[in-house]
């Protein structure tokens, strides 16, 4: 947290930063779920009256729409005032100006338990020998949304295929949102995959139409899973190796299809679901 008053002695452009940062930890003060570090600390003034100081620096942005501008102001005047409203509008409001969409701050202002006094992120949190092998994904924007949920959910690492697109195409990366950097990726084909599960001790499974259902699959505490390509799906090489079995997810539509990074972004929250109970 930053005194209000040291924030009008810096450049806009850090100045908006900043403040988006501010309001982004504060709304997890709010939430009770604060970082490390980050837990608001100012006993001169309540938190209320640290977010209306706050507010009333933005709503004097010369940059601020009209719109936006009163939006703010009939926030800031609300009775009772809504905290956590006013910190997220502020917030939206901010990364508008400065031009960067809010789910390019999500590795930003997301809670993580590790963090150094300045608020950097140190160590990610995840779950060991928890992989995805992505199989032969044609689309950079689907193989970024992979690494993102991949990320987000606490996968270890993200395996390729060698004929995936490559995670360093442009597209990948806009999608993918700074995760393929967090993760990083190994290039396997199959046999090199089923040798590195052997070495490990880890088992294979399948995100494949056919299999158990999704909510009667008992889900490993390590491993991998593969999934296949957006036209192919999963290789019948790759199947081979599965010896853990097989998951699908039912479905009512017509059209009975998924998109491969939404279906990924099912399996590893019924994943995580099984792994936290057995904790």
């Amino acid at each position: 947290m930053i005194e209000p008053g040291k924030l009008n002695t810096l450049a806009p452009g850090q100045k908006r930063r900043k403040l988006a940062l501010t309001f982004g930890a504060l709304e997890r003060d709010i939430d009770g779920i604060p970082e490390k570090g980050c837990e608001y600390a100012f006993k001169s003034m309540p938190r209320c009256e640290y977010v209306k100081r706050l507010l009333s620096i933005v709503i004097q942005d010369s940059e601020l729409s009209e719109q936006t501008r009163r939006e703010l102001e009939q926030i800031a005047e609300g009775e009772p005032f809504d905290e956590k409203r006013a910190c997220n509008c502020a917030r939206h409001a901010l990364l508008a100006l400065i031009g960067t969409f809010p789910a390019e701050w999500d590795l930003i202002i997301a809670p993580h338990p590790t963090v150094t006094e300045n608020g950097v992120i140190t160590e990610r949190d995840f779950f060991r020998n928890v992989y995805v092998y992505a199989e032969d994904i044609r689309s950079p924007f689907n193989l970024g949304s992979i690494f993102r949920t991949a990320e987000a959910m606490g996968a270890e690492k993200v395996l390729i295929s060698p004929l995936c697109v490559p995670p360093e195409h442009q597209k990948a990366i806009r999608s993918g949102m700074g995760c393929i950097e967090t993760l990083g990726f190994e290039r396997k084909s199959v046999d090199e995959l089923e040798q590195f599960a052997k070495d490990n001790d880890l088992p294979i499974f399948v995100l494949e139409t056919g299999g158990t259902p999704i909510e009667e699959f008992e889900f490993p505490k390590k491993g991998i899973c593969i999934i296949g390509s957006e036209e192919l799906g999963v290789s019948p090489e790759a199947l081979k190796k599965a010896t853990y079995g097989r998951v699908s997810i039912p479905m009512k539509g017509l059209k009975a299809s998924l998109n491969v990074g939404v279906a990924y972004g099912i399996l590893m929250q019924k994943w995580v679901e099984s792994l936290e109970k057995s904790c």
